[in-house]
């Protein structure tokens, strides 16, 4: 069965379920989650998209970004995901929200409510190859600056998640 998303208004009031591949091709709006993880010397964790993915492999991304499953909030969603793509466990703490729309290639798009958690973790990873190929910490400064040289190399919600992250310390 493909994974459905959660549609919703500008108000996060639901308006129904679709299937997650129709909802990123009529660029409709759903509810979405991201988690920004460091360790203890305050570098952000990324993960590097598998080549499998439909759109964006390869891509560099945050620790963990998806949708939350019918009935399940947004932090309990977080927590799954932390799970199935790496592995682990960690507290994590709510940020902001914010919605978005950008185009991933092709003619998909995300259009989301992106609900950002933040969290620690510098312990051991289990990665899903399904998912991830490889992760890194960064810091900060190094992240803007490959970010300006290779803007290719990131996933175009990453780009805004993190400008908009930046806004909210």
């Amino acid at each position: 069965m493909e994974e459905q998303v959660v549609l919703i208004s500008e108000q996060d009031e639901v308006l129904g379920l679709m299937d997650k591949m129709q909802a990123h091709e009529n660029g409709l709006l759903h509810r979405a989650f991201s988690v920004f993880l460091f360790n203890e010397k305050g570098e952000l964790l990324l993960q590097r998209r598998a080549a499998e993915k439909y759109h964006s492999p390869n891509q560099w991304t945050n620790a963990v970004c998806s949708h939350p499953r019918a009935n399940e909030s947004y932090i309990d969603a977080a927590h799954r995901r932390l799970q199935e793509e790496l592995g682990i466990t960690t507290d994590l703490i709510p940020k902001f929200s914010f919605i978005y729309k950008a185009r991933v290639g092709g003619d998909l798009w995300e259009h989301e409510l992106d609900h950002v958690f933040t969290g620690n973790y510098s312990g051991e990873f289990a990665l899903n190859p399904e998912e991830v190929s490889e992760i890194r910490y960064i810091s900060m400064e190094s992240l803007a600056e490959e970010m300006r040289n290779n803007p290719e190399n990131f996933t175009e919600w990453f780009k805004i998640i993190l400008q908009e992250y930046q806004h909210h310390l």
